[in-house]
């Protein structure tokens, strides 16, 4: 079992970076693939940024070159670096993890945070 706290998200002007943090709770939290999906109120929720449990990432086209994933294994936390922000980044940001191997399918993925939303005003 893992349980997954998201931090980090607010509002902020266009052009401007956040930092979002996820904190994962279980002994095995090193050895799962994490990401960021991104949810707009009515869309499908999409990827947005992944790491798998040896430090592969995977970006999508949208945030790429603007956004970095990292992970501290040691403190069991994973990070999303946003800069250059765009107000169509405006969504509720939710964690995810799956054993080893990353993905970007929602579906494959076993654990969830509560979300935490970002809004980028322009």
């Amino acid at each position: 079992q893992v349980q997954l706290v998201e931090s980090g998200g607010g509002l902020v002007q266009a052009g401007g970076s956040l930092r979002l943090s996820c904190a994962a709770s279980g002994r095995t939290a090193s050895t799962y693939a994490m990401a960021w999906f991104r949810q707009v109120l009515g869309k499908e929720r999409e990827f947005a940024a992944g790491i798998s449990s040896g430090g592969t990432t995977s970006y999508a086209a949208s945030v790429k070159g603007r956004f970095t994933i990292s992970r501290d294994n040691a403190k069991n936390t994973v990070l999303l670096q946003m800069n250059s922000l765009k107000p169509e980044d405006t969504a509720v940001y939710y964690c995810a993890a799956r054993p080893v191997f990353l993905t970007t399918s929602q579906g494959t993925y076993d654990y969830w945070g509560q979300g935490t939303q970002v809004t980028v005003s322009s």
